[in-house]
């Protein structure tokens, strides 16, 4: 009897020392899980993410397919090129028609970075024109032994173009970023009159991009880009062999290229 009860006392102790364990454990755990949830993003999360989510191959084939009149597919590439002592990234960025991919119509650098303190909004996107662009054709494509390296990169970038300053999106819209360019957007002078222009960027959700770039004269007549709304640029699907002889994929003739070069992503 008596070695019953000092064996159930023990037992009792036992649990209870392993139960209040069991709390210690679970509690440590829920507080250091709370703390990780908690932690807010940083500036510099929400500039890699904007960065990450431009770096790719994208089109505009699904969009050109719903709407050809107002909208061509497009083939965007953008890729790392260099980053500054900052942690400023400064991607390389390409258009062209999907069959001539080697002969882009635009070429620019675009470097993320968290926005100013001072504005509200999380990330800043600047494009800038490049130095030497038939250097740097197909710079996504090629090698990274084959490609200007870091220094020649930044020696070659060249005058600021336009600036977007992007914010979060609220709960409930299906993207993720979106800004736009300052009201009055940016001079431009070099198509169909404009003076100056506008450019949209929203960042959705599996890496898609929608861009609407708009040009304007001097008593605020849209002059060129298109009007009915943003190119929706998606990741590029698995090619088929078909795919290639759709008329979606072949250029505007000569005639047209200068009326809707000014339509697309980050328009200086």
């Amino acid at each position: 009897m008596g070695n019953n009860g000092s064996d159930s006392n023990n037992t009792n102790v036992w649990n209870r020392a392993r139960g209040l364990a069991v709390k210690t454990i679970l509690l440590i755990g829920g507080a250091l899980l709370v703390k990780r949830l908690s932690k807010s993003t940083t500036r510099w999360d929400h500039a890699r993410f904007v960065a990450n989510s431009l770096t790719g191959e994208k089109y505009s084939k699904e969009q050109a397919a719903r709407d050809p009149d107002n909208y061509f597919n497009i083939r965007a590439l953008t890729c790392p090129a260099a980053e500054l002592v900052d942690g400023s990234k400064v991607l390389y960025f390409e258009q062209a028609f999907w069959r001539s991919p080697q002969k882009p119509f635009r070429q620019r650098f675009v470097m993320v970075k968290p926005c100013p303190k001072e504005l509200k909004c999380d990330v800043e996107l600047s494009t800038f024109a490049i130095r030497d662009m038939e250097e740097y054709k197909n710079f996504c494509d090629r090698s990274k032994d084959q490609r200007p390296q870091l220094e020649e990169v930044i020696g070659d970038i060249a005058e600021h173009l336009t600036t977007i300053h992007l914010k979060r999106c609220p709960r409930g819209k299906r993207c993720l970023y979106e800004g736009s360019t300052p009201p009055g957007g940016f001079p431009n002078s070099w198509q169909n009159g404009a003076s100056y222009c506008t450019s949209e960027l929203a960042v959705m959700k599996n890496n898609e991009i929608h861009t609407w770039d708009r040009g304007y004269d001097d008593d605020g007549k849209q002059v060129w880009g298109p009007k009915e709304g943003p190119y929706e640029f998606k990741p590029a699907p698995t090619s088929s062999f078909s795919d290639m002889f759709s008329p979606l994929n072949f250029p505007p003739p000569p005639s047209m290229d200068r009326r809707i070069e000014g339509s697309f992503v980050l328009q200086d």
